[in-house]
């Protein structure tokens, strides 16, 4: 009897570790952009020190071909030149500093002395940030970006996007990075590498404005008609991947910002895959931050800025046009509704509106 019983018990421990084991399976192949990683696979984002996975590429500052933003020396400089000087006519910023502490001002003592000694908290960062401010760096890649607010304009942003599709991330969510001025200690920003929109009225018939007509040429292998052409100068832009062709989505595209219009072209593929998929995550890790634009009173996205009271009030996903009325990016050609009805779908747990 005894033999009979510890070989039903040894059946049903063995049905049970398949179980598992099929359950562990099924939670691998389920993995979506939001959900905490505990080990580096080549996706995650830190916030608060923690990884969480995206399902795009991203390169932490930490890695190989990183870009660090704590590090207090001029990036593209020579090593002789790259500390700040105090010369006031030194090229770029006379201070190292480029990010610094999320709402200081208004957060309590307590907290206030417990995150400046680095013990930032997720439910605690998640009380603060409800926005996710998206730029285009007007430099064409991701080097080039990080160049000039590093190293020139001293300032910082959490997330480059280069052309091809690569995320970078140059400093942990947790700090409050320089990018989107009054919007700074609410927001994350990513730089999307795209050399930006300019004035229609700026460019002679049948021609593009300048700079575009450098930077783009036409492609017939392109479904837009159209490649990104590097200067010469920049070599092979810094791409992770130096063969990669940058074909963008769609352009050239022609709309208002400000009552102005503006000639742009879209984003490569790339760039918009990896961008739904940082948006998805993003929006499961902050749930106050709801996956929706400023809209106008036709439902459309807005496309002017907001009043001081309606940026104080918005939560969710906005441009810099909507924190900056001298703003434009990420200008006429960004597809607002594409990129949040697919950040949606890859992450149902977020809300749109909420």
């Amino acid at each position: 009897m005894q033999l009979r019983q510890r070989a039903v018990f040894l059946q049903l421990a063995g049905s049970l570790a398949a179980a598992l084991a099929v359950l562990l399976t099924g939670c691998v192949q389920a993995v979506r952009p939001g959900d905490e990683a505990y080990t580096r696979k080549g996706d995650e984002i830190m916030v608060c020190g923690r990884l969480f996975h995206t399902g795009a590429p991203v390169v932490l500052w930490t890695d190989p071909g990183g870009y660090d933003a704590y590090r207090t020396e001029k990036r593209f400089a020579p090593w002789d030149k790259a500390a700040f000087a105090v010369d006031p006519k030194a090229d770029g910023p006379a201070s190292p500093n480029r990010y610094g502490l999320r709402s200081a001002a208004s957060l309590p003592p307590d907290v206030l002395a417990r995150v400046r000694g680095g013990g930032w908290d997720l439910p605690t960062l998640r009380s603060l940030v409800n926005q996710f401010v998206i730029h285009y760096d007007v430099c064409g890649t991701s080097r080039q970006c990080f160049r000039v607010l590093h190293d020139i304009r001293g300032l910082s942003v959490h997330f480059m996007l280069d052309l091809d599709g690569t995320i970078y991330q140059t400093l942990d969510l947790k700090e409050r990075a320089w990018h989107g001025g009054t919007a700074n200690d609410r927001s994350i920003g990513i730089e999307i590498a795209n050399i930006g929109a300019y004035a229609a009225a700026s460019a002679r018939p049948g021609e593009l404005p300048a700079p575009l007509g450098q930077w783009y040429a036409p492609d017939p292998a392109s479904p837009s008609g159209w490649r990104v052409t590097l200067p010469q100068w920049m070599g092979d832009g810094g791409l992770r991947t130096p063969e990669f062709i940058a074909r963008p989505r769609r352009g050239p595209v022609t709309g208002a910002v400000h009552g102005t219009s503006y000639v742009m072209f879209d984003l490569t593929p790339q760039q918009f895959e990896s961008l739904t998929k940082l948006t998805a995550a993003l929006g499961a890790i902050f749930p106050g931050m709801p996956l929706d634009c400023p809209r106008g009173s036709d439902g459309a996205p807005r496309s002017t800025a907001l009043s001081t009271a309606e940026l104080a009030e918005f939560r969710g996903v906005l441009g810099h046009l909507h924190v900056t009325g001298g703003k434009i990016d990420p200008g006429p050609a960004f597809d607002w509704d594409g990129l949040l009805a697919e950040a949606r779908r890859l992450q149902p747990s977020a809300t749109a509106g909420a």
